[in-house]
């Protein structure tokens, strides 16, 4: 039992973009009443502020929380509390993002796209549930763009990002437009890349910083998205962040393109790919709509009380689900040897 009646909640990250994504939660459960602390298995800990409460794994089980929950694909077995997953980022056709480690009770989906291959599976499975909250990293950013699609400004300015993957990424590909198009002042630039990115390839870009592009080292890529008028970029799941703005995203060689996006696969075409871009047509804005109902069409702001509500929904229920989770012995190893803990699975009674 918890020593007073607030309720903690554990908020579990490995890299520093968990931040982001929590700290809208940490925000809904102090609006309750209750408590939020931090884990860290990875990079973020010290980007935590004076008033974020950080725990090591002893202080954890003490801590009892009512629920743990992350951004990323595992979490400690042995830590108490409703194991939650509230993703990292959308499908952006990477292989791999519809998968079920073993690890988590409840997956809280951002759309109807995400939700109905989650369930086919928890329905095959049963040993999770699937509840549909839209996503917390969205929140403050959903607030802030409530409203009509802002006209294009002049001159016009153009958001450009990059994945790391050298078999997704265009950033090399398209480096000599980047440079040549940057040069003439017809548009300004915004360049930011992936946390994972080349250091060369950062590095080349650094040295195009002149009047007219900027290149930005924003943690969080949403506070850049109200700076600029479309998106430039390839697979990296922020291009369908973006399209939440309702603004146009021209990508290179996109492993999933479709009507929502301007996908090109030849330099040559990314100049009259932009103007396109800029000049939003009828039929491409209509489709960026429509596939943003798909992904996320809850943009109120309050995916975070969503979940906990999720959260809460299944604890009332019993707190289980219609089978047991998967033994994951050798996944199990590797989190204890990451985090050093050899400790006993169950809380002393």
């Amino acid at each position: 039992m918890h020593t007073s009646e607030k309720r903690h909640y554990l908020l579990y990250g490995s890299e520093r973009y968990a931040l982001a994504i929590l700290r809208p939660l940490q925000a809904a459960i102090r609006a309750r009443g209750d408590e939020a602390a931090w884990f860290f298995d990875g990079p973020g800990a010290q980007d935590l502020d004076a008033d974020e409460r950080l725990l090591g794994v002893d202080e954890v089980r003490r801590w009892n929380p009512v629920a743990v929950l992350t951004p990323g694909n595992h979490l400690p077995h042995f830590f108490p509390g409703v194991k939650v997953e509230v993703f990292h980022g959308f499908d952006a056709g990477k292989p791999r993002h519809i998968y079920i480690r073993g690890f988590f009770d409840l997956y809280c989906t951002t759309g109807p796209r995400d939700t109905a291959q989650f369930q086919a599976l928890a329905d095959r499975l049963g040993h999770f549930s699937v509840a549909e909250t839209g996503w917390t990293k969205l929140d403050p950013f959903l607030r802030e763009i409530a409203g009509p699609v802002p006209p294009v400004r002049q001159p016009p300015v153009i958001l450009y990002h990059s994945t790391f993957s050298p078999s997704w990424s265009a950033a090399e590909t398209l480096y000599e437009e980047v440079r040549r198009l940057s040069r003439d002042g017809r548009w300004r630039w915004i360049v930011t890349f992936h946390p994972k990115m080349n250091p060369q390839t950062v590095a080349k870009y650094k040295a195009l910083e002149n009047e007219f592009l900027t290149f930005a080292e924003n943690d969080n890529i949403l506070e850049l998205f109200t700076q600029v008028d479309m998106m430039c970029s390839d697979t990296s799941s922020a291009l369908n962040e973006f399209l939440l703005t309702g603004k146009p995203v021209v990508t290179f060689r996109n492993r999933r393109p479709g009507p929502q996006l301007i996908d090109i696969d030849d330099p040559a075409q990314f100049e009259p790919a932009i103007e396109r871009a800029l000049a939003r047509p009828p039929e491409l804005m209509a489709a960026i709509q429509d596939y943003a109902d798909a992904i996320h069409p809850c943009r109120d702001g309050h995916a975070s009380e969503r979940v906990l509500a999720a959260i809460d929904a299944f604890v009332a229920s019993g707190g289980r689900n219609r089978k047991r989770k998967p033994l994951n012995l050798w996944r199990k190893f590797k989190l204890r040897r990451r985090i050093g803990y050899w400790g006993p699975a169950r809380l002393p009674r």
